[in-house]
């Protein structure tokens, strides 16, 4: 898949973005791209210390990457589709703000619906909740803290697949 980005952050406007099934060799950058994300600083820091996505994750699910013309690692998406969960999913902190989130949460409803999935479950990283309430998902509860892997309650959302 190739689109373009559109939104209205930096530099990477009017650059082609390409959407492909992530390798056990993409392993290091989507690890380098969870541990620097800006995303979790501070209380949330702790959940990503030691974080690795490794080449066992990708080739077990659908991992995808966006790649900008450059192949600059621009986000990613982990679906899991047993029971189907949107897993991991990051854009780069400088890629922010240019429509890649919702690129890929396109790219990750198609599919989904080619797997023959109705619905993706989401457990959100706090912040991240308006991102997903604004691209479709509906909030249906909260995952309790479970200390001392996670510290604080998450939303529980859920993306139809349409």
């Amino acid at each position: 898949m190739t689109s373009r980005i559109t939104g209205t952050g930096g530099g990477a406007r009017g650059q082609a973005l390409r959407i492909r099934r992530a390798t056990a060799r993409d392993a290091k950058r989507l690890t380098r791209l969870v541990r620097n994300s800006r995303a979790y600083e501070g209380p949330y820091a702790p959940l990503i210390a030691g974080y690795r996505v490794g080449p066992d994750y990708i080739e077990t699910h659908e991992v995808f990457v966006a790649l900008g013309e450059d192949d600059r690692l621009l986000g990613f998406y982990a679906l899991i589709l047993a029971p189907a969960e949107l897993d991991l999913m990051f854009v780069a902190d400088a890629a922010q703000g240019l429509g890649i989130g919702r690129l890929l949460i396109a790219h990750m409803i198609g599919e989904a619906r080619e797997a023959g999935i109705t619905a993706v479950r989401i457990v959100s990283h706090p912040p991240a909740e308006g991102f997903y309430l604004s691209v479709g998902a509906q909030r249906i509860g909260t995952v309790p803290a479970n200390p001392p892997a996670v510290m604080w309650d998450r939303p529980e959302l859920i993306i139809p697949v349409a």
